[in-house]
């Protein structure tokens, strides 16, 4: 979401103005040792000064023992000290990196490491394509802020290990104060609300591993809009939307909507994958962001229509997150067309679901003169944020997706995609790259599709489909650049039909020059002589 401004179906991308603050990139060898389990982070939120003072508990497991510890947190705030476990260490703050010098050897397993820190975060010039904080009011005079982080990573304002390859397993907490006539909405579920003189402190929770983007709070005159909703597996989990109190009497219908794309999501994802916690909305500033449990919801209740109903693109492929992004996580950047491409293939499915079939398809006979194959869509491993998000990982990636469909059929593909996104194996705790994702549709198929994955994702090539004229009316149609059969939709002069095509090639009859793939599956050059 961060780096494009989406079409209604979020798979025409277009690229803007790159960012200095991005997150990820090689593992530091400080880092690489230590897993982290749990962050508590309470903070004071200052709207007046714009600033923040708290500190932050970060509970990690050392895999060795080390003197030196490594954390990251935009230098723009100030550290004031570090405890690890309770006692005063030494540090170095600067290039955006706490440097944590141990009096003694903290020996491999359990540490706690608590800093304590303020001062005026990042602001967001453009949010949500520039990160940072959001200082901003309401039309009735109220204050509202919010945070978006998806670039810059959890850095920007609490200290963390910044990788997508470390989740905290065991969750987070958020303690946040904030003026008495504001409500703080934040992932997980609320635990208390304490009033003391004119502040008031939320207590979030989440149990559930999450991203570190993931892990902000928005603050704002919020009204509550509740209702039950029953998963597809049955269990009961609440529906909350913190919508501004100026446009509380909007939000039954926005509800109304949220609720069909939970049915459609769930229908081919499966469960929605925080059923413990809550199914949540937050309106902020900004236009949104796939934050866990609480999406950000900014589109200013403004709808199209498919299938003839309202319909709110942006809330769609923002929750459509809640899966891709959320429940299966890319270990490495270089891989998040993981969580744009299949999210935005997702968007098409909401339309395939409402107006058809023939609707969907020209989704992507659109969507592929957007397609801009610089770049290929995985470039290699330790990339930062900055770098990866191309438009491609977008259109490209969903792409990818409508062409494996075809390629597969529906009766193994459909299945295969809620499998995958179902499993353990590739869920929550356990992060995937690329590879997870071609190894396991490779099975699901029964047949070898690598040489797809690495055409679509590893090169900027396009499937190369050969005609030759034959004497009489027969031609022969060859894929020069595959070595794997593919089906094939042909149009002759008698009518179109799918055939198996390989590099030797297929000879067929036609009056007329066949029409190579007419309803647009691949993504391809076709070669006439």
């Amino acid at each position: 979401m961060r780096k494009v401004i989406v079409a209604l179906t979020l798979l025409a991308a277009t690229h803007l103005q790159a960012q200095s603050l991005t997150s990820g990139g090689k593992l530091k060898p400080e880092q690489a040792i230590m897993d982290v389990r749990h962050y508590t982070i309470a903070l004071n939120v200052d709207f007046s000064q714009r600033s923040i003072e708290g500190y932050t508990t970060i509970d990690l497991i050392m895999a060795k023992p080390t003197q030196v510890l490594l954390f990251d947190l935009l230098d723009s705030l100030n550290v004031h000290s570090v405890l690890v476990n309770g006692t005063k260490q030494s540090f170095d703050y600067k290039n955006n990196l706490i440097t944590i010098h141990l009096d003694k050897e903290l020996p491999a397993g359990k540490a706690s490491v608590k800093i304590l820190y303020g001062g005026k975060p990042h602001v967001a010039r453009r949010p949500p394509w520039d990160d940072g904080f959001i200082w901003t009011k309401d039309s009735t005079g109220h204050q509202w802020m919010a945070i978006t982080a998806e670039g810059a990573g959890g850095k920007l304002y609490f200290p963390c290990k910044d990788h997508p390859s470390d989740e905290p397993n065991e969750g987070v907490d958020m303690i946040i104060t904030v003026p008495e006539n504001l409500v703080v909405a934040g992932p997980g579920l609320l635990q208390n609300v304490s009033k003391h003189g004119h502040t008031a402190t939320y207590h979030w929770k989440t149990n559930y591993t999450i991203n570190n983007y993931s892990i902000i709070f928005n603050a704002g005159d919020y009204k509550v809009v509740s209702r039950p909703y029953t998963t597809i597996d049955g269990h009961h989990v609440p529906i909350q939307f913190y919508v501004l109190n100026e446009h509380a009497d909007k939000a039954a219908h926005l509800l109304d909507i949220f609720v069909k794309t939970i049915h459609e999501q769930e229908k081919y994802f499966g469960e929605y994958p925080w059923a413990k916690e809550k199914i949540g909305l937050v309106e902020t500033p900004h236009l949104g962001m796939e934050h866990q449990t609480m999406v950000a919801y900014g589109n200013k209740f403004r709808y199209t229509k498919i299938g003839g109903e309202d319909y709110d693109w942006l809330m769609h492929h923002e929750f459509g997150h809640e899966w891709w992004g959320n429940k299966v996580t890319a270990k490495d950047w270089a891989d998040y067309w993981i969580h744009e491409g299949i999210c935005s293939f997702g968007d098409a499915l909401y339309t395939r679901e409402f107006e058809g079939e023939a609707a969907y398809n020209k989704i992507f006979q659109r969507s592929i003169f957007g397609i801009q194959n610089k770049l290929p869509v995985v470039q290699h491993p330790d990339m930062d944020e900055d770098a990866a998000y191309t438009d491609d990982i977008y259109s490209k990636g969903a792409f990818f997706m409508h062409t494996i469909r075809y390629v597969m059929g529906d009766t193994l593909f459909f299945p295969a995609l809620k499998r995958f996104v179902t499993s353990p194996q590739y869920t929550y705790d356990h992060l995937v790259n690329t590879d997870d994702v071609e190894h396991f549709f490779t099975k699901e198929a029964g047949r070898d599709l690598k040489p797809l994955f690495d055409l679509y994702l590893r090169t900027i090539n396009k499937l190369d489909v050969h005609i030759q004229k034959l004497p009489g009316n027969k031609y022969l149609v060859q894929l020069q650049n595959m070595n794997i059969p593919l089906p094939l939709d042909i149009t002759t002069d008698t009518g179109t039909e799918r055939v198996i095509v390989d590099s030797k090639g297929l000879k067929i009859d036609s009056k007329i020059i066949p029409i190579i793939d007419p309803d647009t599956f691949y993504i391809k050059k076709v070669i006439i002589e």
